[in-house]
C-alpha cells in the first residue's frame, strides 16, 4: 500500500505494516472542520467558512470510505458546490494514481499524477517539515488555502451533512437529533467488526488474526440480518449515516470480500433482509449512481498482489447485487 516519510513518498504492500499477523488502520492526519460560519467545529476543532466552490472532493469509487462521502454529496445536492476527482482503480507502487485509462478523471486541479503529490502539497503538510502517513481516500482540499483539510470519511460525511445547508444544499438530515445516541452505537459495532472487519480477515497473515476477526464479522450480520428484517432502516424509520457506512461494505461483500479477503461462511445472498436492504438504497438513483463495480473489482483483484499473484479479475458474482429474494406463499 506504501506510505510517506517526511514528505516522501515510500512504496509497500498492503499487509507489511501487519503486528502479530493482524491488519490495524491508520488514524486519518487530516482533521480540520468546514463550519457555515468558520465558528470551531466539533470539541473546539479548528475549522473554515464553507463556501461554494472552496472545496474538492478526490476519491475513488473502489474505496468504501471514500464511497460514504459521495453518496451524501449527492444526497445533500453538492455536485456544483464541491468538485471531484477520481482516481484510477489500479493501485500499485505509486499508491492511487490519475492515470484516466480506467475511469479515473485526472486531477484537474493540479496536474498531480499521484494522491501522493497532492498530500505533498498541502501546506499544512509542509508546514509541518513533510506529511508521515497512509496517502488514502476521500480527501476534502481547500481550494483557498491550498491544503487538505480532511481525510477522515466519517467526519467528511458529518461536514457535508450540515455545513453548506445555508447555501442551497438539499434538504436532509442523516445524523438527526434524537437519534444521534443510537446512530453512534450502531456505527460503532459495523465499523469495528465490518467496515473494518472484512480488511482484518482480508490483510490478516496468520490463522490467529483471521480467526479473530471472521467470528465477530458473522455475527455482526446475522445482527443486521434481525435487525433489517423488523424495519426498513437501522435506526429510526428513516435512512441515516447508519445506512450509508453499512451500505458501502455491503455492496462489496458478494463481489470483492466474500472471495479475495476470505469472508466465505456465508454471502449477502444468504441474508434476505440484507439483500432488500441493499435494493432499498439502489432504488434510488442519486446512490445507484455512486456505485461503479468494475472499479471496485478491478482495485481489489488487481491491486493486492500479496493477496492475488496474478492480479487477475474473476467475472462473477452474476448478478452484482443479489435478486431480490422470492418471500413463501
Amino acid at each position: 500500500m506504501g506510505m510517506m516519510i517526511d514528505g516522501t513518498w515510500h512504496p509497500g504492500e498492503v499487509t507489511e505494516k501487519n503486528r502479530n499477523g493482524s491488519f490495524e488502520r491508520q488514524d486519518s492526519g487530516f482533521r480540520d472542520w468546514i463550519t457555515l460560519d468558520g465558528e470551531p467545529g466539533p470539541d473546539g476543532r479548528r475549522a473554515v467558512r464553507a463556501e461554494a466552490g472552496r472545496f474538492h472532493l478526490y476519491i475513488s469509487y473502489a474505496c468504501p470510505w471514500a464511497h460514504r462521502a459521495l453518496i451524501v454529496r449527492a444526497l445533500k445536492g453538492l455536485d456544483d458546490m464541491i468538485g471531484v476527482s477520481v482516481v484510477d482503480p489500479l493501485m500499485r507502487e505509486h499508491g492511487w494514481t490519475f492515470e484516466t485509462g480506467r475511469g479515473g478523471t485526472g486531477d484537474a486541479l493540479h496536474g498531480a499524477d499521484y494522491l501522493w503529490q497532492v498530500y505533498a502539497r498541502s501546506r499544512r503538510a509542509s508546514e509541518d517539515g513533510g506529511y508521515t502517513g497512509k496517502v488514502t481516500v476521500p480527501v476534502l482540499w481547500d481550494r483557498k488555502d491550498e491544503r487538505i483539510v480532511n481525510n477522515e470519511s466519517s467526519e467528511i460525511i458529518r461536514i457535508f451533512n450540515h455545513a453548506f445547508d445555508d447555501l442551497g444544499a438539499r434538504p436532509g438530515d442523516f445524523y438527526p437529533d434524537g437519534l444521534t445516541d443510537a446512530i453512534d452505537a450502531v456505527n460503532a459495532r459495523v465499523y469495528e467488526t465490518v467496515n473494518n472487519g472484512v480488511y482484518r480477515c482480508g490483510f490478516a497473515t496468520t490463522q490467529q488474526a483471521y480467526d479473530a476477526a471472521i467470528g465477530p464479522l458473522f455475527d455482526t450480520l446475522d445482527w443486521l440480518e434481525t435487525r433489517l428484517g423488523a424495519a426498513d432502516w437501522l435506526v429510526g424509520d428513516r435512512l441515516t449515516e447508519a445506512d450509508i457506512r453499512l451500505f458501502t461494505s455491503l455492496i462489496r461483500f458478494d463481489p470483492v470480500y466474500h472471495g479475495h479477503f476470505k469472508c466465505n461462511i456465508r454471502r449477502i445472498a444468504d441474508y434476505p433482509a440484507l439483500v432488500r436492504f441493499l435494493h432499498r438504497m439502489m432504488d434510488d438513483k442519486r446512490i445507484a449512481d455512486t456505485v461503479h463495480f468494475d472499479h471496485i473489482k478491478t482495485h481489489y483483484y488487481a491491486s493486492h498482489r500479496d493477496l492475488n499473484p496474478s492480479g487477475i479479475v474473476p467475472a462473477g458474482p452474476i448478478p452484482l447485487v443479489p435478486p431480490l429474494p422470492t418471500d413463501p406463499q
